[in-house]
């Protein structure tokens, strides 16, 4: 995996409610990024201004790298859903043919045993 690919495992996020906000009861938070990490793992996911110093975060390319990192874990997960499934059917089958062999191997054994035998006591 290339640090492109691990930045949403890493990258720090800062959690924020706006001064104008804070009177509010229920502020909705603010999410952001730290862009100088951000320029670190990715420098195209960074704007900077006139003299090179690091500006913001182009969300919208994070965004769509996020969406991409998501589709692609999911379609692990699918896999291994179906991996699953697949692995749980080969087990019912193999454990009605052990059934099947058990019931053959005790059905044999009764007919294999001995009649009953009756002993007359004379005396």
């Amino acid at each position: 995996m290339n640090e492109a690919e691990d930045f949403p495992r890493w990258v720090l996020r800062l959690v924020w409610t706006l001064q104008s906000q804070q009177s509010a009861r229920r502020a909705p938070p603010q999410f952001g990024l730290v862009a100088e990490q951000v320029a670190e793992v990715n420098p195209d996911l960074v704007v900077r201004d006139d003299e090179g110093e690091i500006y913001t975060v182009r969300y919208d390319a994070v965004n769509a790298m996020l969406l991409n990192e998501f589709l692609k874990e999911h379609r692990k997960v699918e896999q291994q859903r179906k991996d699953f499934e697949a692995a749980i059917a080969r087990q019912q089958k193999q454990i009605e043919a052990l059934t099947a062999g058990l019931q053959k191997v005790s059905a044999q054994l009764e007919a294999s045993k001995p009649a009953p035998q009756t002993v007359l006591n004379n005396q």
